[in-house]
Order: structure tokens, then sequence, then C-alpha cells
């Protein structure tokens, strides 16, 4: 069975370490992104670490259950889920690379099984992954005011 894939870009001008401060940190995503809740599982503090299982309420019915995989400070997080998404073999990847020019440049994307509840979700997720970087290019952007340089989004998503 193929993979189904999502992903989403964006840039900002702020400093990879301001991005980071915000992606890293699971008690902090429903103020800056479209949940309604968040944090962890037992209640810690961040920065996420491998092991820690983050939870992160969408909507009034969706609460997605995850395990974090790896963590590259400052640069990337790999996590999966545990529950709350009918997906099979979910793994996802955020990836923080500084510009050459200032800024940073942001891509989160995630592959799973390509079953029926799976296509169902990506169509889903094409939407979410894009409201989830526009809403980190800006809380990034409010956080550091720099001159110059726009802050871009771009979403792809495909079916292998």
């Amino acid at each position: 069975m193929g993979q189904s894939h999502v992903e989403a870009e964006g840039t900002t001008p702020a400093p990879v370490d301001a991005v980071w401060a915000l992606v890293s940190d699971a008690n902090t995503y429903a103020t800056w992104g479209p949940w309604n809740g968040g944090g962890y599982d037992p209640p810690a503090d961040g920065p996420s670490r491998a092991g820690f299982v983050q939870w992160f309420r969408f909507g009034r019915r969706t609460t997605s259950v995850e395990r974090i995989l790896e963590v590259d400070a400052p640069s990337r997080i790999v996590y999966t889920v545990v529950r709350g998404l009918p997906v099979k073999d979910y793994r996802a990847e955020v990836t923080l690379t500084p510009n050459v020019t200032g800024g940073t440049s942001i891509r989160w994307e995630a592959t799973w099984e390509n079953t029926l509840m799976g296509r169902l979700v990506q169509r889903k997720l094409r939407t979410v992954y894009r409201q989830v970087v526009e809403a980190l290019v800006v809380e990034a952007g409010a956080h550091h005011a720099v001159g110059g340089g726009q802050p871009g989004i771009e979403a792809r998503h495909e079916r292998q």
C-alpha cells in the first residue's frame, strides 16, 4: 500500500531560535495555532523531548495524541500519532532552516499509510497544515521585529 503525504512550508524573518521556542513547546500551541488546547501527558514544561507525549484539541471533537520520536534542537522535531486520528504509521517532521539572508524556513510534513480513512484525513490535513504554518509564521514574526523580508507560505500534498 502506498503512502499519503501532506506538507506546508513558510518563511519568517524571525530567527530559528524564536521559531523553535514556539514549535518545541506543546503548551504554547493553543496560543498561536488553530488548536483549542494542548500540552503534555503527563503535564510537563517544554521544550519537547524524545519520548514525551503531547496532545492537541482541534475543534470540539478531535484530540490528537502524539509521541515525540526525535528532537534535534533547534532545527527538527519528529513525532507519530498515538491516537485521535484514523491513520496508520503516521510520521510527521517539523524542520526549521536558517535562511542565508536571515529569517527561517519552516517545513511541516507528514506521511502515513494510504488507507481509505487515511485519504479522508489527508483532505483535512491539507488545510490544517497550511493553517498551522501560517499561524507559526505570523506568531514568530510578531515576536521578532525586523525590517524587510516578507513571510510566505506554500502548501503541497501528494499521494504516492
